[in-house]
């Protein structure tokens, strides 16, 4: 397999390897500065998963049964990626107590004993980032009880990575990966003894990649929204970092942030979490909040789109859509083709939900997740909107990039007198059916319902020509196409009124109706919420409905109104338990 790795990864790969062996060598950090404090926050229930021996890393549970994080032998590289990267430590920082943190000093050390010198996997510039930025984080939390020896080694071993990524930060992956490298950077020069000549050229180079990386929008190149809120968080750790050192940070640096923050305002959900598409999650709970607030921006939503979504928002209703085309080149390794879908939460509960990134269950989920079927919109004939590439090497794993993605995505957003009103389509299913996708949702202004309207249209004399060609090698049957609705796992739902209609639970005491209108089938059909944190996905339900395009135009209405108000009672505030092993 390595002879198909192109020659940029290859040479990158022996430039990393020689220049962490001379880093190696670098002069030991005498000590701390001054010492940022622990703002990264982990999962509690993975803490205690690891804790209990439960080992899960990029899709993969091994059972540890006492023996070393190190001496596991690594599924695959994407594994590897994330045990280097320590992220894990900000799960044991959040469990805290003396077992979590004899539990993080052991690996750790034993971390230092094994690659400190250069070698091994972890000496990426991302990684090396990521991993500088948990060490200095937590380095009370792992550095409590330990001997002068260690405290040294745990220095210079710092010093290493320092000198490393002074060398080697440039060269990290656009986006995410190079502001993990630099602000990994930066960090050390600002806390480190001996350190400070690394200060000006890594907040020169932020600002610069702030310029290039960060649109007009707000955005960054993949679409991801939590990808943006840990880029967003890069940047003010970085500012504050820089403000406590009593140094400016550049003002690339802080237009970005300014830039920034609007965007993720708008693609929050009512209950606080990121909408999830294009690989992304929720969010940690609380970091976009603390981001928010150690930013000082206090800009409102951004109007129109933002990073290419479409938000529309009444009272305790909102919903988000994905309403340009899906990420392209090398920023679709983990895009997903969910052109039109959109999320729908009611207050502090989710009610309509895509599946979400199946990366943390293994590369057949991370697959699955990424088709359109696992979103809440219009699929036609089993197709994706946009389709996965080969594999193919991104750094030192295989991805598989987005191709024959939609172009063509225009939307319309309008504000009626009684609603709120998004049109979008797009010409993901043009080149093959001749079909153009269009979506219609209007949003009442007091939240309590939502029409919706999906086309299939063949809007000009090829498409009717690729259409009836489809056709016939369907033998006139039509075009088997389903609307797809995932729900929240925590959404009581069943058919009702003979069939006709859905009626939807939700655990803080609503109740929503689905209806429809159309020469469509409903049915509910078993579907999975991919969640991080969790041992397993989830399962939950879909409402589907499926029907024949047999002709240049075919439509479908569907609703969703609000039978039963909440009441304003303790069940939507309280906060629900977390089942650590599920």
């Amino acid at each position: 397999m390595s002879t198909a790795r192109n020659w940029r990864t290859t040479h990158a790969r022996l430039m990393n390897r020689m220049q962490a062996r001379m880093a190696a060598h670098a002069r030991p950090a005498e000590g701390f500065v001054s010492q940022p404090e622990p703002r990264t926050v982990g999962f509690f229930a993975r803490g205690r998963q690891m804790l209990a021996g439960n080992l899960m890393f990029a899709g993969h549970l091994v059972q540890a049964e006492g023996r070393s994080l190190w001496a596991i032998e690594a599924p695959d590289a994407a594994f590897q990626e994330e045990i280097q990267g320590f992220a894990w430590l900000d799960d044991l920082a959040a469990v805290g107590d003396t077992k979590a943190r004899a539990l993080a000093q052991e690996w750790l050390w034993e971390w230092i004993r094994r690659y400190g010198k250069g070698k091994g996997p972890g000496w990426s510039p991302e990684l090396t980032g990521r991993r500088v930025i948990r060490w200095i984080h937590h380095a009370l939390f792992l550095l409590r009880g330990r001997k002068a020896d260690d405290s040294e080694a745990f220095y210079t071993a710092l010093a290493a990575q320092t000198r490393f990524l002074a060398k080697r930060a440039h060269v990290a992956a656009p986006g995410l990966p190079r502001f993990e490298a630099m602000t990994g950077l930066l960090y050390a020069g600002l806390s480190l003894q001996g350190m400070e000549a690394h200060v000006a050229p890594a907040r020169e180079a932020l600002g610069s990649d702030c310029a290039r990386q960060v649109d007009a929008q707000g955005g960054i190149p993949t679409r991801n929204p939590e990808e943006l809120l840990e880029v967003f968080t890069l940047l003010t750790w970085a500012q504050q970092a820089l403000h406590e050192a009593d140094l400016d940070a550049d003002p690339r640096h802080l237009e970005a942030i300014r830039r920034i923050a609007p965007t993720l305002r708008t693609l929050r959900h009512a209950d606080g979490g990121l909408a999830r598409f294009h690989g992304g999650g929720r969010g940690l709970e609380g970091r976009l909040d603390r981001a928010l607030a150690a930013s000082g921006n206090r800009q409102r939503q951004a109007d129109g789109l933002a990073m290419g979504f479409a938000r529309l928002s009444a009272l305790r209703t909102s919903i988000i859509v994905d309403a340009a085309p899906p990420p392209g080149g090398a920023a679709s390794a983990h895009a997903h083709a969910s052109t039109l879908a959109f999320e729908l939460t009611s207050g502090r509960r989710p009610l309509i939900v895509n599946c979400g990134s199946g990366g943390g269950f293994g590369e057949d989920w991370r697959r699955a997740g990424r088709a359109t079927p696992s979103h809440s919109t219009l699929c036609l004939q089993g197709y994706s909107s946009a389709r996965l590439g080969a594999p193919r090497w991104l750094g030192e794993t295989r991805r598989e990039l987005l191709e024959d993605a939609p172009r063509h995505v225009p939307v319309q957003m309008s504000h009626l007198p009684e609603t709120l009103r998004f049109e979008g389509g797009h010409d993901g299913y043009v080149t093959v059916q001749g079909l153009t996708h269009a979506r219609s949702l209007e949003l009442s202004l007091d939240g309590r319902e939502l029409k919706g309207e999906d086309y299939l249209v063949a809007l000009d004399a090829p498409s009717k020509k690729r259409f009836d060609r489809a056709m016939d090698s369907m033998k006139l049957a039509g075009l088997p196409f389903e609307v797809r609705f995932h729900l929240h796992p925590e959404v009581d739902v069943a058919l009702d009124m003979g069939g006709t209609a859905v009626s939807m639970a939700l655990r803080s005491g609503e109740i929503w109706v689905f209806r429809f209108d159309g020469a469509v089938d409903l049915s509910l059909e078993p579907s999975v919420y991919l969640e991080k944190g969790r041992l397993q996905p989830r399962a939950t339900k879909q409402v589907v409905l499926s029907g024949r395009a047999m002709q240049y135009a075919t439509r479908v209405r569907w609703s969703l109104a609000k039978a039963q108000e909440t009441a304003f009672a303790v069940r939507d505030l309280v906060r629900d338990e977390v089942d650590v092993t599920a």
